[in-house]
């Protein structure tokens, strides 16, 4: 049953009212999907304009509706129950995501193991290899058979990679440090940490951008670089992606926590954005694997 802000008891579970981001939402990604709809088609001269009014309302949005989940939560509007409705969200979304980049690595393995073989002739099929592709060497990396896209370079693994590589796993570190310095009442602690994690953080990012320049400026690799430039530059560009969202919701823990935000025992919302960095952590550490290293 919905909750009385006055007075919240165990038994009962609090239900926000009259909250207008649900239908912000809606309408702000409505018109960015519709704006890059037109943009890619290239129907209309507005396509920008209104992609970029979808992104502005979906900023608005994610301001406002975590501006009144902080504010309610400040409050002491939310009991355990809710705490625990929060945590299993949390813990689905991240199940999501996980998903999300699972496809990615289930095309990559589809690729690598089936595809390139097969083209390659391991199926003794007589009309693709031979009539159709009769010079395709089945090795990887490759930009198919008809070297879509032109000559390209490989991406290195140690190098900028194995960099970024440390950074995340650093990263890692300091964000539980920081949480635990939290539980532990060392408020001090818990801020340089936290700064810290964002710090190595915008620093992944400050490298991921300068080996995407040299990779198109030295090493011809562009996502038009057949099969191994699409799948390179939609795993790396979507991780790059989440963690530019980690930086951000990182650097809104840190506000939170120099505004005094937080106990001890009440610090959740911290705890979900360090799931979340681990999250992303593990999936860099399967980026540098099988997308850089083997």
């Amino acid at each position: 049953m919905a909750q009385n802000p006055s007075s919240p008891g165990s038994g009962s579970y609090y239900l926000p009212h009259s909250a207008p981001w649900p239908i912000v939402g809606s309408l702000g990604l409505f018109a960015f999907m519709l704006g890059a709809a037109l943009w890619l088609d290239r129907l209309t001269p507005v396509g920008p304009i209104v992609m970029v009014v979808g992104a502005l309302l979906l900023i608005v949005m994610k301001s406002g509706w975590f501006g009144t989940v902080i504010h309610e939560s400040e409050s002491g509007l939310y009991n355990p129950r809710v705490d625990r409705t929060f945590r299993w969200a949390m813990a689905w979304f991240i199940f999501s995501e996980v998903m999300f980049f699972g496809a990615f690595f289930g095309s990559l393995f589809y690729e690598r193991v089936f595809m390139i073989p097969w083209l390659g002739g391991a199926s003794n099929s007589f009309f693709t290899h031979v009539v159709l592709w009769p010079h395709f060497l089945a090795v990887w990396p490759t930009n198919g058979p008809a070297h879509v896209g032109g000559a390209f370079h490989p991406m290195p693994a140690w190098g900028i990679p194995a960099i970024n590589t440390l950074i995340l796993l650093t990263s890692a570190v300091t964000v539980t440090i920081s949480l635990w310095a939290l539980k532990a009442g060392k408020r001090g602690l818990s801020k340089i940490m936290l700064l810290l994690t964002i710090l190595l953080g915008a620093s992944f990012l400050g490298m991921q951008a300068h080996e995407y320049h040299h990779a198109y400026t030295h090493f011809n690799m562009t996502l038009g670089s057949g099969i191994y430039g699409a799948t390179f530059y939609i795993l790396t560009g979507f991780h790059g992606l989440h963690v530019t969202l980690g930086v951000i919701m990182l650097t809104v823990i840190l506000m939170r926590l120099l505004k005094g935000h937080f106990t001890e025992e009440h610090h959740f919302a911290f705890e979900a954005v360090s799931w979340y960095w681990h999250f992303v952590d593990v999936v860099w550490l399967g980026l540098f694997v099988f997308v850089y290293w083997l």
